[in-house]
């Protein structure tokens, strides 16, 4: 059982930058490939960007590429998700997720979100 914790979200202005973090409980961090997703009121949720086990290998929704970076750092059990020149159109809950197997099989566990609001 892995449980995961979501934090650093808040009120930012258009232009402006926040890092969300995912705490995992646990001591098998390592195995799991790490995601963030996020969902906008009254739509559906959606990919942002996933990391592999080790680290070394990163995957971005196209909407997110080049402002958006997700890191992790296995020694706490922590995934990260940098987030510059935000835009309005980013508002959402943002999800960190668990997958223990592979790319294409669900995501395990999931966080409770943290709300990410982009003034305009």
């Amino acid at each position: 059982q892995v449980q995961l914790v979501e934090s650093g979200g808040g009120l930012v202005q258009a232009g402006g930058s926040l890092r969300l973090s995912c705490a995992a409980s646990g001591r098998t961090f390592s195995t799991y490939d790490m995601g963030w997703f996020r969902q906008a009121p009254g739509k559906e949720r959606e990919f942002v960007a996933r990391i592999n086990k080790s680290g070394g290998n990163t995957y971005y929704a196209d909407s997110v590429k080049g402002r958006l970076t997700i890191s992790r750092d296995n020694t706490k059990n922590t995934v990260y998700l940098q987030m510059n020149s935000l835009k309005p159109e980013d508002t959402a809950t943002y999800y960190c997720a668990a997958r223990a197997g592979t790319i294409g099989t669900p995501y395990d566990y999931w966080g409770q979100g943290t709300q990410v609001t982009v003034s305009a």
